[in-house]
C-alpha cells in the first residue's frame, strides 16, 4: 500500500508540473515583442532596412510611426518634421518654418525622395550630435524615409516568402496637427490598410494613437464607413493627458472604443522603484479587467536607458512581462526580447 500511494502521489505531481509548465508556455506564448520603429536600435529607425531586420530578429509586430506630403503621400516618420533623421536643412535650406523646423507636410513625396534619412541627432554649436552615440554611426552607408505601402509590401512579401505572418503596428501621427492642415490622415491610413487586406480584428494588425478624440472618430465614423474592424490601441505617455484614464473605471470606459492600450513604462511600473521596493501600479491589472491588452514603450538598452530598479535589460523586460504582466513591449532591440522569451 504505501508503494501504491507513493507512486499515486507521484504521478499526481509530475501530472501538475506538466500542467504547470504548459500554463506556463502558454502564458509566454501570448506574450509578444513589438520592434519600435524597426530594429532601431541597430540601423536607423523607420528605413526598410531596420524593419527587415527587426523582421528576420523574429519580432511579433512591427511599427510604423505615419505622417503625410503635401501630395497626400503616406510615409514612415516618426516627427512631423524631417530636419531631426535627415538631411533636409541641408538639401532644402529655403524650406525651414519660422520655427525653425521643417515639416514633411510642406514636401511632396517626390521632394521628400531626394533626401538621406541617418539616425536620430541634434545640432550643438552648428554641429550634428547623434542622439544614441553606440548605435549605427551616421554618414554612413545610405537610407532614405519609405512610404507606408512601400513598408506593408515589404512585410508581406516577407511573410510570403517565410510562412509567417509578421504584423503590422502604425500609428497615426499628429491626427489634430494634420486636420488643421486640411488633411485627414486617419481615413487615408484606414482606406490603404483595407486595401492591403486589414479588414478584421483577426488580422495582425494594431492600429494606435496618441489622441482619445481621434480614436473615437476612428471608431464610430472611419472603420464602420469603410465597413471593417481593426484592433485599436490608446497610447499615454502620461497621468496628465487624459487624467479620467486613471480613475477606477477608467480602463473600462476606454474599452469602449479600444482593443488594448499602449502606456509609457513608467505607468506600469513606477520610476522611483528601487530593487528592493518595486512598485508596479494597478494599471495592467484594470486594463485587463477591461478585456484590453497591455503594450507598454520603450525598452532600450543604451547607457543610462535601464531604469535603476532593473539589473539589467533581460532584469527588466522579467519585471514588465511577468510581475507587471503586460502583453507586450516595444523596443528598439527586438532580438533581445524574442530570446529572452525563447529562453524563459
Amino acid at each position: 500500500m504505501p508503494f501504491l500511494r507513493f507512486r499515486f502521489n507521484l504521478t499526481k505531481t509530475i501530472g501538475l508540473l506538466l500542467m504547470t509548465a504548459t500554463l506556463s508556455a502558454q502564458a509566454q506564448a501570448l506574450k509578444v515583442v513589438i520592434a519600435h520603429r524597426g530594429a532601431s536600435g541597430y540601423m536607423p529607425e523607420h528605413t526598410l532596412q531596420a524593419k527587415a531586420m527587426a523582421y528576420a530578429m523574429g519580432a511579433d509586430f512591427i511599427e510604423q510611426d505615419v505622417v503625410m506630403t503635401s501630395d497626400d503621400q503616406l510615409i514612415v516618420l516618426h516627427d512631423i518634421t524631417l530636419d531631426r533623421t535627415t538631411d533636409v536643412a541641408e538639401r532644402f535650406p529655403d524650406r525651414v518654418r519660422e520655427d525653425g523646423r521643417y515639416y514633411a507636410i510642406d514636401f511632396t513625396l517626390a521632394e521628400i525622395r531626394q533626401l538621406q534619412a541617418s539616425e536620430g541627432f541634434k545640432i550643438e554649436d552648428g554641429e550634428k550630435q547623434q542622439d544614441y552615440t553606440e548605435r549605427f554611426p551616421m554618414g554612413k552607408s545610405t537610407f532614405s524615409v519609405p512610404t507606408l505601402s512601400e513598408e506593408i509590401e515589404l512585410i508581406q512579401g516577407l511573410n510570403k516568402s517565410t510562412g509567417k505572418n509578421i504584423g503590422v503596428y502604425p500609428e497615426i501621427k499628429s491626427p489634430e496637427f494634420h486636420r488643421e492642415a486640411g488633411k485627414d490622415i486617419s481615413t487615408a491610413v484606414v482606406k490603404m490598410l483595407k486595401s492591403y487586406g486589414y479588414t478584421s480584428k483577426q488580422d495582425k494588425i494594431f492600429l494606435q494613437t496618441f489622441s482619445f478624440e481621434e480614436l473615437q472618430i476612428i471608431h464610430e465614423q472611419i472603420l464602420p464607413a469603410e465597413g471593417i474592424e481593426l484592433n485599436l490601441v490608446q497610447l499615454i505617455s502620461g497621468v496628465s493627458a487624459y487624467p479620467w484614464m486613471f480613475e477606477e473605471d477608467g480602463m473600462e470606459k476606454l474599452s469602449v472604443f479600444a482593443d488594448g492600450v499602449g502606456p509609457d513604462k513608467g505607468l506600469v511600473v513606477s520610476r522611483s522603484s528601487q530593487e528592493t521596493s518595486l512598485q508596479v501600479t494597478e494599471f495592467v491589472a484594470r486594463a485587463h479587467a477591461a478585456g484590453m491588452q497591455v503594450h507598454p514603450y520603450t525598452y532600450r538598452l543604451d547607457p543610462g536607458q535601464v531604469p535603476a530598479y532593473a539589473d539589467s535589460f533581460e532584469d527588466l523586460l522579467e519585471i514588465h512581462y511577468f510581475r507587471a504582466n503586460v502583453d507586450g513591449v516595444f523596443t528598439d532591440f527586438p532580438d533581445r526580447a524574442v530570446d529572452f522569451l525563447r529562453n524563459r
